[in-house]
């Protein structure tokens, strides 16, 4: 399964609509009377919703990371060469957080549909308050030095820039990214507005139906996958940046 294919595949129903009904004959931690807010029993019967759900955020994160940082690399680039164009980008990539996705969702409803790609959209355009940010720090950080020697070398500048200051940009990249793939994680799941908020589906049928159950897995599954994406962006930079491994040891 794709990221755009998991991202993209709409949920069935919550447990919530039908746990009463389904468990109150029994004596599951789920059931109406009893209701606890931890049950194995519940992650147990409903192991395909949860992993569903799971599955579409995690698709719907990186799928919006990746398309904030399609659009956050050019603006960067633009921004440091053009120097008088640098508060406007910067200013209107900020702006952006400042609208609420109940407000931005439906601006984008009429041109993307009640989708995920809805969902990918409005949350890399919030991403890019982080990344434009951070690629444009990340540039600056490069040694001057740096520079110079590899234009020494013959470096032109699109290859002084994929071979020289990307690679020496990475930790400052990696911590704007590392930022922005946490907060995409928890913005996720207000896509339930649009029924795309993968485990935010959950959360919601939770809350409206009283479903201890399901609302504390889901909110916990959210936690995991911030912790997990966030530990593998940290190998990730280490991977990429050998010389610091070096120079710490």
């Amino acid at each position: 399964m794709t990221l755009l294919a998991a991202a993209s595949a709409p949920l069935g129903s919550s447990p919530a609509l039908s746990h009463a009904s389904a468990a109150d004959s029994d004596a599951r931690c789920y059931s109406r009377l009893v209701n606890e807010w931890f049950c194995w029993d519940y992650v147990r019967d409903y192991r395909p919703e949860i992993v569903d759900a799971t599955v579409q955020h995690v698709a719907i994160t990186v799928a919006s990371v990746a398309f904030g940082l399609l659009i956050a690399f050019p603006l960067a680039l633009l921004a440091r060469r053009v120097p008088r164009l640098e508060g406007t980008i910067l200013g209107v990539s900020t702006g952006l957080y400042t609208v609420p996705s109940i407000a931005l969702f439906p601006l984008l409803v009429p041109f993307t549909g009640l989708s995920a790609t809805t969902v990918v959209i409005g949350l890399g355009l919030y991403a890019l308050t982080i990344l434009v940010r951070a690629l444009l720090e990340g540039l600056r950080a490069v040694p001057e030095e740096a520079r110079e020697a590899a234009r020494g070398l013959g470096y032109g500048e699109g290859r002084l820039l994929l071979k020289v200051e990307l690679p020496l940009a990475v930790p400052v990249l990696v911590a704007g990214l590392r930022v922005a793939t946490v907060s995409t994680v928890a913005l996720t799941t207000v896509g339930s507005l649009v029924s795309y908020g993968g485990l935010g589906n959950l959360v919601r049928d939770g809350v409206q139906g009283n479903f201890r159950a399901e609302l504390f897995t889901a909110a916990v599954l959210c936690v995991v996958l911030a912790v997990l994406l966030d530990a593998l962006l940290v190998l990730a930079r280490r991977f990429l940046t050998p010389w610091q491994r070096g120079v710490a040891a």
